[in-house]
């Protein structure tokens, strides 16, 4: 990052970016060692997929109550509060694997709880960044997030934490923990102004109205109701996939705990170069085919990985091609979000979009549990890529230039609408 477009983006980011970047750097320890726990109490793959399903069902469960969360307190606020949160449910792994106590069921209720929060977390922290860094920078402010949040969180991260966990099982969890509390100190330090006042708690509505506010507004979008829809299948089928993934490595690709966290990271690769270039992307191939080659190039990993990986260095490549395209995705789908939706229903629009998105990772990770313990552990990927490959046709042939050119200039107003 240079240091001109570092002062453009402000003070106020640079402390949002350092805290992702922090927490990720944990976070890709901690998922780098969560799963060699798990496997350490038990091989079944069921089981294992258990732990991925109870992270991700949160987003089922939840999301829409973040998002309106997101729409009634101070998005700061709700962040750090959600960071102390995950310290603490990362801690009492820790001390599980400190203990030996071989209870799968303690990271089930553990994933559960960091699932929970980081849908507040999450939602809060995407509705934030468009009054902390002016509109026209978004791509920039994301791609450079997406790229650092990838260093640390894939690159960085599992290796250290594979690394950790063959010294001692408890050092990863440890070191999530204290990058919590690292992070939480430096959300206290962003200033923003959002576009608009939270109403007084004597004037709220209840929830429920303002989760169906949100609702309505996706669907009544054409352009992002589609866009939800394709990624919900698609992240449905990389969660189908990679809930058994560090059996899979084990074996069939004859990974050990040490090389498991390096081929996780391999996937940085991929995720850093599609961070810096994704901007880039967009103003030169223009949102929608940006967004329709990435979908392409996510499908061409999936089918690579079901046919030819059977090594780590083919692996390892499939990984960073997925990156790049996720990467790039994300940069496209959630700048034009952060500058289509109106700041007062921002954290509802986007919550409910993410329902869609994230709430199919956990019936992925579910499906992917019994369809490798019936089929194999090769035959996720075989149904990930057939579902992939419909994503990206779909994609090409439903998502018009025009819809996007439509939405910009039918971008509404930052205001919230005034009560008759």
């Amino acid at each position: 990052m240079t240091s001109s477009g570092s002062a453009r983006l402000g003070s106020s980011w640079r402390n949002l970016w350092a805290a992702g970047g922090i927490s990720s750097l944990g976070d890709g320890a901690y998922f780098a060692a969560v799963p060699l726990l798990a496997v350490s109490f038990s091989t079944n793959p069921r089981l294992i997929a258990g732990v991925a399903t109870a992270a991700f069902l949160p987003w089922l469960l939840f999301s829409l109550h973040a998002g309106a969360l997101a729409d009634r307190h101070d998005r700061r606020r709700l962040m750090w509060t959600a960071q102390i949160v995950q310290a603490v449910a990362v801690a009492a792994v820790a001390v599980v694997a400190t203990a030996h106590l071989h209870q799968i069921w303690v990271l089930y209720v553990a994933s559960f709880a960091l699932g929970s929060a980081e849908t507040v977390f999450s939602n809060a922290a995407q509705s934030v960044l468009p009054s902390v860094v002016p509109p026209p920078l978004l791509e920039t402010a994301n791609g450079r997030q997406y790229a650092t949040e990838t260093v640390t969180n894939l690159f960085a991260g599992p290796p250290l934490g594979s690394v950790l966990f063959a010294i001692a099982p408890a050092l990863p969890f440890w070191l999530d923990a204290a990058s919590f509390v690292v992070s939480v100190l430096l959300l206290t330090r962003v200033r923003y102004r959002p576009d608009f006042e939270p109403p007084a708690a004597r004037e709220r509505r209840p929830m429920r109205y303002e989760i169906a506010e949100g609702l309505r507004w996706l669907l009544r979008h054409r352009l992002l109701r589609t866009l939800a829809v394709l990624l919900a299948i698609t992240n449905m089928a990389g969660s189908l996939a990679n809930s058994t993934f560090v059996l899979f490595a084990h074996n069939q690709l004859h990974v050990g705990s040490r090389l498991y966290g390096v081929l996780l990271a391999t996937s940085a690769i991929g995720g850093v170069l599609g961070g810096i270039s994704a901007q880039r992307t967009v103003r030169t191939l223009g949102t929608r085919h940006a967004i329709v080659a990435a979908s392409g190039l996510g499908a061409g990993s999936a089918v690579l990985v079901a046919l030819f990986a059977h090594n780590i260095y083919v692996m390892g490549t499939c990984l960073a091609l997925a990156a790049f395209s996720a990467t790039n995705w994300n940069v496209a789908t959630v700048s034009m979000r952060q500058r289509m939706i109106p700041d007062y229903i921002r954290g509802r629009v986007n919550s409910t979009y993410r329902l869609a998105a994230w709430g199919s990772l956990p019936i992925g990770a579910l499906i992917g549990g019994f369809v490798a313990a019936d089929w194999g552990l090769r035959a996720p990927w075989f149904v990930a890529a057939a579902m992939r490959l419909a994503v990206f046709v779909t994609a090409a042939f439903i998502l018009r230039a025009a819809d996007f050119t439509d939405a910009e200039a039918a971008r509404q107003p930052e205001s919230a609408p005034v009560a008759a």
